[in-house]
């Protein structure tokens, strides 16, 4: 989960570590990004794909990186006749390490993207930044450079269709293709903010399973969830705090559950009261 004070404490960290990781090994050999260009959909967006690759050992994170993860930060505030972006993660992996778990991907990640042109007509111009981190041993803050590709309205499987494709197959199931169930959440007050339950019916994902909570509210902070099965169903309950330390209003509907396990992994969208 996001916790702000751990993401600080991380950028620090690895500002302090830094020169010595660059010492040990360029950091040009560490990570690489290049866009890939894919093809327009049917509704006129256009599907694209960032493709990260990773030194052997070393690591990147998830939109909800877990404990002691760094999440990335996009910026394209560059980019030309771009409305909007949205992001097609693959299934990530979950990383132990001195009793803390990160969620992210190691030697290569494509990230599909979805882009909304405010012209469909015209072509978009992407350029921007992403700031990442990179890990091994230590950690390292990286900003990345998404600049170098415009797309072309209406074009059919462009060079970088194939990885894209396959990213996309390794998407999360959604709810109906799982067979999972409504989800229900019990929202009830503590001292400094809300506990969350959610009662999840999905089939078991293999191995042991992490539920990642997101609220729809990025400064909140969420505990790690604690889970159960029993009867088919997946518990998981998490306390969440706010800034100002107090109970608050929960949007049932904007929560997001993603259900990670060994051979698969379930993206739910809101909660129904239960």
């Amino acid at each position: 989960m996001f916790n702000l004070t751990q993401f600080c404490r991380a950028l620090a960290f690895a500002a302090l570590l830094a020169p010595s990781a660059a010492s040990a090994q360029s950091l040009d050999d560490v990570v690489d990004l290049d866009l890939l260009d894919g093809w327009t959909t049917t509704e006129g967006t256009h599907i694209v794909g960032l493709r990260i690759r990773l030194a052997p050992g070393w690591k990147t994170y998830w939109r909800s990186p877990g404990e002691s993860g760094v999440p990335p930060i996009f910026d394209w505030s560059a980019a030309q006749n771009l409305q909007g972006v949205r992001y097609l993660w693959p299934r990530p992996q979950v990383f132990e390490q001195n009793g803390l778990r990160s969620i992210g991907y190691h030697d290569e990640l494509v990230l599909p993207l979805e882009l909304f042109a405010r012209d469909p007509a015209a072509p978009i111009v992407l350029a921007g930044e992403m700031e990442l981190g990179v890990c091994k041993d230590i950690c390292i803050p990286m900003t990345l450079d998404m600049s170098g590709l415009t797309t072309t309205p209406g074009s059919r499987d462009g060079t970088g269709s194939q990885p894209i494709r396959q990213a996309l197959a390794a998407r999360p199931k959604t709810a109906v293709e799982a067979g999972a169930g409504p989800v229900t959440c019990a929202v009830s007050p503590i001292a400094d903010g809300l506990r969350l339950t959610t009662s999840i019916p999905v089939a078991r994902q293999g191995g042991d399973e992490m539920v990642v909570l997101e609220p729809g509210r990025a400064d909140l902070w969420v505990s790690q969830p604690a889970t159960q099965r029993r009867n088919g169903i997946l518990t998981a309950a998490a306390d969440l705090v706010p800034p100002e330390a107090r109970p608050f209003t929960f949007d049932r509907s904007k929560l997001r559950i993603t259900v990670i396990g060994r051979d698969g992994a379930v993206d739910l969208l809101g909660c129904q009261a239960g």
